[in-house]
């Protein structure tokens, strides 16, 4: 039965009075409607600012300030109100708040204050399903997404902010219901640091001054493209020296979406600057291979060439082939995939560093229409690549994906049509089976869940999830099983993409269970840590070469690889392929499947850690 519960404002429109009604309520959020009578004319649009006393989430806004200031705008349908008609803003509010906590509303430039008006405290509805709610969230009168656009900081003669809370300072002071970690006993800040470490020990290029790894060092300076263009920098892609650009993208992409949602954990890890510096370390590389409006460098380095040698990437003297893509050979997956990265690291830098957000968010644009406009496989283009990392799933999944991480990055009602359009071509309303460095459809699902907060993303995010969670084979410990080539890659992914779904209320006690489980299996529950450095009994002869060679200047060949001895130089933070179905593990360089390492393995696992502490902190 549909409830309504009538909490009204004053509001400083003439004498008239607004209201805020409440639809719904569920434990850390609501469902509401902002009913405003317009006492005059309104022809050239309006601006509503919403403002809550603590940290709150409406819908996925980049008009925000500290998760508590939301400003929305008109669209050109609805920029007209007629005096004596109502304007109603219908949205959902989430992240542990009540309709009490919405302190402040301005209605184009009018500042509403709360008055003395009656104050209804609504009741909780629970979903005996376990999600947060059985209606239909809708945000505007069309019922679509809501209006918004990124806003300049909002000037306290305006709006007067409150005072600036560290986000660990807004999580204690919420007073939200805590969704407990179903176990915690793993110091998740030790890992994300570790992890950090891993993706330092993978740079290619100039090393920065303050580099961490003293065995590592300068590397692969010959790098460039067919007319001496400048391609140093990037990462190596696993326990070899290729830069593979598309899974290189893929990384970035889930290492920003964790930056930016579990912002509060790497900032109470103390790791903030770290996260932000593994990001650039790609973006800036991708800046650099994007030579040309259709043209972009999707690879350096020969696969077959890179794994007939077992050296160190700082003794590679010989030159090495780069591969680029363009608008008579495209790659749609590659240049799509870079477009989600740097838009998703736009965000991240927005606050940190403007201008830099601005020349991601210029790229993206750009390597979107090109994704988009020049359709075809990168695999049929760069055919080196195809022999590695060959595109599977097709480049339809990375048209939406990139679409959707545009639309979180501007708020650009282009870009959800263009979603939408991608959905209606390539079927990414279907079930997903898993998410990695080719298949992003779980990625768009759930992205645009929390986008959006429509019905039909979220019952594709709550369906995939749902399948993973109870029905996808488990080893006898207990590790969510989807492939042997790198399973805990796998089970680190999902666990990310469901504590995705369980942020915006989504099951989400049985999401986080989950999520707790895969990641402490690895951690150590299964007997063993799979984390290089971190734990117990953590493998020491990873499928690395760097890591596999002494230190110098001794020399390093293949009797490093065939040396029984652990490796001489450790690995930090890498997390390796990990055990078989039946939680079977050998610690042996030779075995690529089990005990290689990759950027991409840590991604997923590294973000979910992020979101596991960013519970703790609530």
């Amino acid at each position: 039965m549909f409830k309504c519960i009538v909490i009204f404002l004053t509001l400083a429109i003439g004498i008239t009075y607004g209201r805020l009604e409440v639809a719904n309520e569920w434990s850390g959020g609501f469902q509401g409607a902002l009913v405003i009578p317009v006492t005059s004319e309104i022809t050239s649009g309006w601006k509503l600012i919403l403002q809550f006393n603590h940290a709150a989430w409406l819908g996925d806004l980049e008009s925000q300030i500290n998760n508590q200031i939301f400003t929305y705008k008109n669209k050109d349908w609805n920029a007209q109100l007629s005096r004596g008609s109502e304007f109603r803003f219908e949205f959902v509010a989430s992240g542990g708040v009540t309709p009490r906590d919405l302190v402040g509303v301005l209605f184009n430039g009018q500042p509403i204050n709360m008055g003395s008006g009656s104050v209804v405290v609504p009741e909780v509805t629970t979903n005996p399903t376990g999600s947060t709610s059985t209606f239909s969230p809708t945000f505007n009168p069309t019922g679509s997404t809501p209006t918004f656009e990124t806003e300049a900081p909002i000037s306290s003669t305006t709006a007067a902010p409150l005072p600036s809370m560290t986000p660990t300072q807004v999580a204690n002071s919420t007073g939200a219901t805590i969704v407990p970690v179903a176990n915690s006993k793993y110091n998740y800040a030790s890992v994300l640091h570790a992890s950090l470490l891993f993706y330092e020990a993978q740079r290619a290029g100039k090393l920065p001054a303050d580099n961490r790894v003293s065995w590592r060092g300068d590397s692969m300076l010959m790098d460039k493209g067919d007319k001496g263009e400048d391609l140093t920098g990037g990462y190596f892609d696993a326990g070899d020296y290729v830069k593979f650009g598309f899974p290189m993208a893929g990384f970035t992409t889930v290492l920003a979406w964790g930056a930016i949602d579990y912002e509060d954990a790497y900032i109470a890890s103390g790791e903030i600057n770290q996260i932000r510096q593994a990001i650039r370390w790609s973006t800036d590389y991708f800046i650099k291979a994007h030579v040309s409006e259709r043209e972009f460098y999707g690879q350096v380095g020969d696969g077959h060439a890179d794994h007939a040698s077992w050296s160190r990437p700082e003794d590679w003297t010989q030159s090495r082939p780069a591969w680029k893509v363009t608008a008579g050979n495209p790659g749609s997956e590659l240049v799509g995939e870079t477009a989600a990265a740097l838009a998703a690291a736009s965000i991240v830098f927005r606050k940190a560093d403007p201008a830099y957000a601005s020349l991601l968010l210029k790229h993206a644009r750009q390597l979107y229409d090109f994704a988009n406009e020049n359709r075809g496989s990168y695999s049929n283009s760069i055919s080196n690549a195809a022999d590695f990392y060959k595109s599977w799933s097709g480049y339809g999944d990375e048209l939406g994906w990139s679409a959707a991480w545009l639309l979180r990055a501007t708020g650009e009602h282009r870009y959800q049509l263009e979603v939408e359009k991608h959905y209606m071509e390539f079927g990414l309303n279907r079930q997903a089976t898993g998410f990695d460095w080719d298949n992003k459809l779980a990625g768009v699902q759930v992205l645009m869940a929390k986008i959006t907060q429509q019905t039909n993303y979220r019952q594709q995010a709550e369906s995939f999830c749902n399948h993973i969670v109870r029905q996808a084979p488990k080893t006898p410990k207990g590790l969510v099983f989807m492939d042997q080539w790198g399973a805990l890659r796998h089970a680190g992914n999902v666990a990310f993409i469901c504590l995705q779904a369980a942020e915006i209320g989504i099951n989400t006690q049985e999401y986080v269970d989950f999520a707790s489980r895969q990641i402490n299996y690895i951690l150590g529950d299964s007997g063993r840590s799979y984390l290089i450095g971190f734990g117990e009994n953590y493998p020491q002869r990873p499928h690395h070469r760097s890591s596999s060679c002494p230190s110098r200047p001794a020399s390093c060949d293949w009797n490093s690889y065939n040396s029984p001895s652990p490796n001489p130089q450790v690995l930090i933070g890498a997390l390796v392929g990990g055990p078989d179905r039946n939680d079977n593990y050998e610690d042996n360089r030779g075995d690529y499947i089990k005990n290689e390492v990759a950027t991409d393995y840590n991604a997923g696992f590294q973000s979910a850690v992020a979101g596991l502490l960013h519970y703790q902190l609530k």
